[in-house]
């Protein structure tokens, strides 16, 4: 596989184009950003970390049939995945009050909330990713009737499959994002799944084991996601 044009460069990934026009590779970096770039800084091994875990969970969920872009893992910073069109409405799940929605309801983090809570956020940088619901999705065209409801099912879908694998590791899926994108008339799962869209917590101290750490200065940053990557490939949780 032949890596070619550098095609985008984000806040913490790097796409490449490739000798197939139908897939890229995703180069994750160490960089840290928070509160939309307004913080920055780097997390030694980040980015092979967060290539590592992301690989473990695609593989997961392929083994329970959902659908993703990932093809294989090409180096250790390094995945190949196939070439999405980016839907700009990124999927949160919660599952657990923190994070704006604590803020934005007043409400103490660490309350569980059933069902889960489900929200879409527009994806653009320059206006800070807003808040919006299914009206204005549907409204501006940034995708179907048919494409939200496979988003929102897929979302709930992965829930159901990541949070019982996750606890049987004494790690809590408090939280997470996703971006779905359209390749030959799909709409399929696309992005990365790993601390840096995730909030986990230990289940037993509830410490953040996520960018939290990151944006909120607790220190222990590369440690925290160090750790996810051990219990995901069968160590025993210490922290």
């Amino acid at each position: 596989m032949e890596k070619r044009a550098l095609l985008y460069s984000g806040k913490a990934k790097d796409v490449y184009a490739t000798d197939d026009p139908s897939q890229c590779i995703v180069h994750f970096r160490d960089s840290a950003t928070a509160f939309n770039a307004q913080k920055k800084g780097e997390i030694a091994d980040k980015g092979r970390l967060n290539n590592l875990i992301s690989s473990h969970f695609f593989h997961l969920l392929d083994q329970r049939g959902v659908a993703t872009h990932f093809v294989r893992t090409l180096a250790p910073c390094e995945m190949l995945v196939k070439r999405l069109d980016i839907i700009k409405v990124e999927v949160v799940v919660r599952n657990i009050t923190a994070g704006s929605l604590a803020k934005r309801l007043a409400v103490a983090e660490g309350m569980p909330v059933n069902p889960p809570v489900l929200e879409y956020y527009f994806k653009d940088d320059a206006l800070g990713d807003p808040l919006v619901n299914d009206s204005h999705i549907l409204a501006f065209g940034w995708a179907s009737a048919a494409e939200l409801s496979i988003m929102a099912a897929g979302a709930l879908r992965i829930n159901d499959i990541l949070v019982p694998a996750l606890r049987k590791l004494d790690i809590l899926l408090v939280d997470f994002k996703l971006e779905f994108g359209r390749v030959a008339g799909r709409v399929i799962l696309g992005d990365e799944i790993s601390p840096d869209t995730c909030r986990f917590w230990d289940a037993n101290t509830l410490a953040h084991l996520d960018k939290d750490r990151f944006r909120r200065d607790l220190g222990g940053v590369a440690e925290a996601y160090q750790e996810i990557y051990r219990r995901l490939k069968g160590g025993t949780p210490n922290v």
